[in-house]
């Protein structure tokens, strides 16, 4: 029997189109390869909303977001909004307005090197060969959606950090539930020698690792935490932490494997999900067919696990890997020999397809060969 699943898509600015249009091609073939039935219902969010309607999340996608199943999200952000620090609508507002409406609590973002690729990262190959962590973010409380005040001389401003113990409770028991599964063991990253905030996330996780006692439970300050990232990642399992530190650890850490454009993002609700690769819109790649297609489709993997298809979300993530160890990428991760966007895809598509065969098969289509029978 085919199960039907409802998925909003939000495609957004720069090289979300184009990204995207390659995750709803590899979900397609899941669905064919394992009976499924994915509904795909677009809508618009960002710079293009605002350019259409003035509003960067408009009341029309906010709806399809709701009725949804799972959400794809490409990218969002435009350098018309970037250059300009007048601008009282911004694409961004769009998504930090959805993640609030679906409660959006859990960013969830792994990090994990390819060892084809460790030659790519910024740190020695030895460093960072094996790293698998799995950063838990708070998404929707503390100081990007506190109190914020600016004078009307522009001299004086203020943004307040806020947070309860029923919104540190909800993410740290996915942290450890997670943990449980890996490694078992979680580092909490803040700033407790000086913040209030970090003392109360202190507390509650700690009384809520009683409740996991085969889990491990570490601690960090962020500016430790940000140099142990660069010295020794493969010492982290899951992270936990904050909204705003947990922005800025995720991104220092997306470098390690070499490309930003290879990871994927979850962000998880009570009744909802949203899925994205964390790249951003990278407007000056836009429609020239270079971007890197990869963290989109394992943002694909994640929505699948999300759905609880997990044989499926297993043979797409092969399929990447298969890409990924053929050197079948994009300009980022081989400027030698690189493939488009949409061959990337069609590469992964036909690893679904055909498995272990289709490297071979898709070499010989592409360059014109035949082969011996």
């Amino acid at each position: 029997m085919s199960h039907n699943y409802k998925i909003a898509v939000l495609p957004g600015d720069g090289i979300g189109p184009e990204v995207t249009a390659e995750s709803v091609k590899v979900l397609n073939v899941i669905a064919q390869a394992f009976q499924y039935n994915f509904q795909f219902e677009y809508a618009k969010m960002g710079a293009e909303a605002i350019f259409e309607t003035g509003n960067p999340l408009p009341e029309e996608t906010l709806t399809v977001c709701k009725n949804a199943d799972a959400v794809l999200f490409g990218a969002i952000g435009d350098p018309y909004f970037d250059n300009n620090p007048d601008a009282k609508v911004r694409p961004e507002q769009g998504l930090l307005k959805l993640r609030k409406e679906l409660g959006l609590f859990a960013n969830i973002r792994p990090i994990k090197t390819y060892t084809s690729l460790t030659k790519k990262s910024p740190l020695k190959k030895e460093v960072v060969d094996g790293t698998d962590i799995q950063i838990y973010r708070e998404l929707i409380s503390g100081i990007y959606f506190g109190e914020k005040f600016t004078d009307e001389n522009g001299e004086y401003a203020y943004d307040v950090c806020k947070y309860s113990k029923d919104e540190i409770v909800q993410i740290a028991h996915l942290a450890f539930q997670d943990a449980q599964k890996r490694r078992k063991k979680v580092t909490l990253v803040d700033k407790a020698n000086v913040l209030d905030t970090s003392r109360l996330w202190r507390k509650v996780v700690q009384e809520i690792a009683k409740d996991y006692p085969d889990v491990t439970l570490e601690f960090l300050f962020v500016d430790n935490a940000a140099m142990q990232m660069i010295l020794n990642p493969k010492q982290f399992d899951v992270i936990l932490t904050e909204n705003m530190f947990g922005d800025i650890i995720s991104d220092e850490a997306s470098v390690i494997g070499g490309s930003i454009g290879l990871l994927p993002s979850a962000s998880i609700g009570n009744d909802n999900a949203l899925f994205e690769p964390i790249h951003g819109s990278y407007p000056q790649a836009k429609g020239k067919g270079i971007a890197n297609p990869i963290a989109s489709i394992l943002s694909a993997a994640m929505l699948l696990d999300y759905l609880k298809l997990d044989v499926a979300a297993n043979k797409l993530r092969e399929a990447v890997e298969h890409a990924i160890d053929h050197r079948y990428v994009t300009e980022d991760l081989n400027k030698e020999q690189n493939y488009s966007t949409s061959e990337v895809g069609d590469f992964i598509v036909d690893y679904i397809k055909f498995s272990e065969k289709s490297y071979y098969n898709f070499e010989n289509v592409k360059l014109g060969k035949s082969t011996i029978v």
